[in-house]
């Protein structure tokens, strides 16, 4: 007897909460930061050019070899508008492979690719498999359009880049005040 009262007293909490599922896809729930979602560029709104130098780190590191890069002399360069010799010609990721490891984010030394934790990346549906290969500007397109995306990039990362760019600075100084240490 007391067994069907536990039950019933349990089932008496459930019926008081709200419901636990949304209706997928009209609702869609808010993605967690750290969700494995698909990697993208990051265009860089400053210098108006991708982040990504096309040094190729990320394909080589890559475990099931999706990403295809090729880079070129970057011509602004040239004219000394930018900080980097060479930049992205082309660049290919097939989402159909791609096992959203985050080793690309990982080891790209110019913080050039981010995961993008939202649905768009989920909902690849297609018909052909050769339509799940990204280019350049597919790949771009989210972070050229809108600065504030909430692109997950590790924290062993951003420390790394916080402490590069406190040290940049600090050298900087150092060169101004005319201190050779």
């Amino acid at each position: 007897m007391r067994g069907v009262f536990k039950v019933m007293s349990r089932g008496a909490k459930i019926v008081g909460r709200g419901p636990v599922t949304v209706h997928y896809p009209f609702e869609k729930k808010q993605l967690p930061k750290r969700a494995r979602t698909f990697p993208y560029l990051i265009w860089n709104h400053e210098l108006e050019e991708p982040n990504c130098t096309g040094c190729g780190k990320c394909a080589a590191a890559c475990p099931v070899d999706c990403m295809t890069t090729t880079l070129m002399k970057n011509p602004a360069s040239a004219a000394g508008k930018s900080n980097h010799k060479s930049v992205i010609d082309d660049f290919y990721i097939d989402f159909g492979r791609c096992m959203r490891c985050n080793i690309c984010v990982e080891v790209c030394p110019f913080d050039a690719i981010a995961m993008l934790p939202l649905w768009e990346g989920h909902e690849q549906s297609k018909y052909d498999r050769r339509e799940l290969v990204m280019d350049l500007d597919d790949l771009l397109a989210p972070s050229r359009a809108d600065t504030n995306l909430p692109f997950w990039i590790p924290e062993t990362i951003l420390a790394k880049t916080e402490k590069e760019r406190v040290g940049r600075k600090e050298f900087a100084a150092q060169l101004e005040s005319g201190n050779d240490e």
